[in-house]
């Protein structure tokens, strides 16, 4: 008997899309049930919709490409199909609102890769080695909602997946101040060359809206539950800049830090070595063995050698050394469509059947029933 949920994709024709259907292939929790996309899309099979648009260097699987694409606005028609959905959408941030909304509403959970809801109070916004606690607001969320099972997660923005992790191992020597230029690759963009030529041989010192998100997010994962909803941590003071830069895949950070209770190099280097999380703990499947992982080499981290990593889950770190002006700086790198999106979301959604919180339609009839 199969047990997997059954797993909708909203804008399963897009980059992350792409990526959560390959994640999916032979997954042991999880098949696809159902892939939604915009009305232009919808009708044709998954194989059609994708067809000259596919980015990936991967075959699309053969399991999803008679898939019938559906219009991601079909609620109703969805719901009756999956145990719960995986959301990236290209939409405007209202629209992706209410769109999560209405499925949580119609007792399906949303893990969501937008950022429309991250800084909601009651949503939990999740890099599960680092702030799993955080799922236990979902029940605060669940009454605003008026929902016994639907809910909505999201994961953080790319840009901070591959900095906050390593300051967080070092938490308890209190950073202070923090400033980070990420180095982002043109994927975190939904492009690839062959759509974006004017990425060759050039950087961009912009991306809109990324800055903000960036100093702001971790300190929303760094802060802690208060009454219905998640009370932003007041520290670290954090300052970015956020460039893109012509790399298929991969963002790389450089960081500069201070303490309050300065750590020895020694020290630091143990923190990052030993550190794990709740997936660890669990044996997720998409878990890496060793989430952080310091390099010796002068030139490394380098993101076409180590943004792969753990398949892309783990952060690599390396050029840890003292600073004139902050106490240490270092380099570190994600990789932003696997740990930073699509990876991070199928992560958040292990963690969250591991502890309960996806079930299966079955179970949510049986359940909805008896409480009427």
């Amino acid at each position: 008997m199969n047990d997997k949920l059954k797993v909708g994709i909203l804008g399963g024709t897009g980059f992350v899309g792409q990526r959560f259907i390959t994640l999916l292939e032979n997954h042991p929790f999880f098949e696809v049930a159902a892939i939604a996309a915009s009305p232009r899309s919808a009708g044709k099979t998954y194989e059609e919709a994708v067809k000259n648009r596919w980015k990936l260097n991967v075959p699309i699987p053969d399991s999803v490409k008679d898939i019938q694409v559906k219009n991601v606005h079909e609620v109703h028609e969805i719901s009756n199909e999956v145990d719960f959905v995986f959301c990236a959408v290209d939409m405007p941030k209202a629209e992706i609102k209410e769109l999560e909304e209405n499925y949580a509403k119609a007792e399906v959970p949303v893990i969501s890769n937008n950022s429309a809801h991250r800084m909601s109070p009651d949503v939990p916004m999740v890099i599960p080695e680092i702030n799993s606690d955080h799922l236990k607001i979902i029940e605060s969320q669940k009454k605003r909602l008026g929902t016994k099972y639907g809910f909505i997660a999201v994961k953080p923005n790319c840009s901070i997946q591959s900095y906050v992790p390593p300051l967080h191992a070092l938490k308890e020597f209190e950073p202070e101040n923090v400033v980070v230029s990420t180095y982002q690759a043109i994927s975190g963009a939904g492009k690839t060359f062959r759509d974006w030529p004017e990425m060759s041989d050039n950087v961009i010192p912009f991306i809109s809206g990324e800055e903000e998100k960036s100093e702001k997010e971790p300190l929303k994962i760094w802060g802690e539950i208060q009454g219905d909803g998640i009370v932003n941590a007041s520290s670290p003071n954090i300052s970015t800049q956020c460039i893109r830069v012509p790399v298929s895949d991969g963002h790389l950070a450089t960081v500069f830090v201070t303490f309050k209770y300065k750590p020895s190099k020694e020290q630091i280097l143990e923190r990052w070595a030993s550190y794990s999380g709740k997936p660890q703990e669990l044996g997720l499947p998409s878990a890496p063995k060793q989430f952080l992982k310091y390099m010796t080499e002068d030139d490394r981290p380098q993101t076409n050698l180590d943004r792969d990593y753990e398949k892309g889950m783990g952060i690599t770190i390396g050029r840890l050394r003292e600073d004139t002006i902050f106490d240490y700086k270092f380099v570190c790198l994600s990789h932003n469509t696997l740990r930073g999106a699509a990876g991070g979301g199928l992560l958040t959604a292990e963690l969250l059947k591991t502890e309960g919180y996806l079930v299966s339609r079955e179970i949510k009839k049986a359940g909805l029933s008896a409480s009427l």
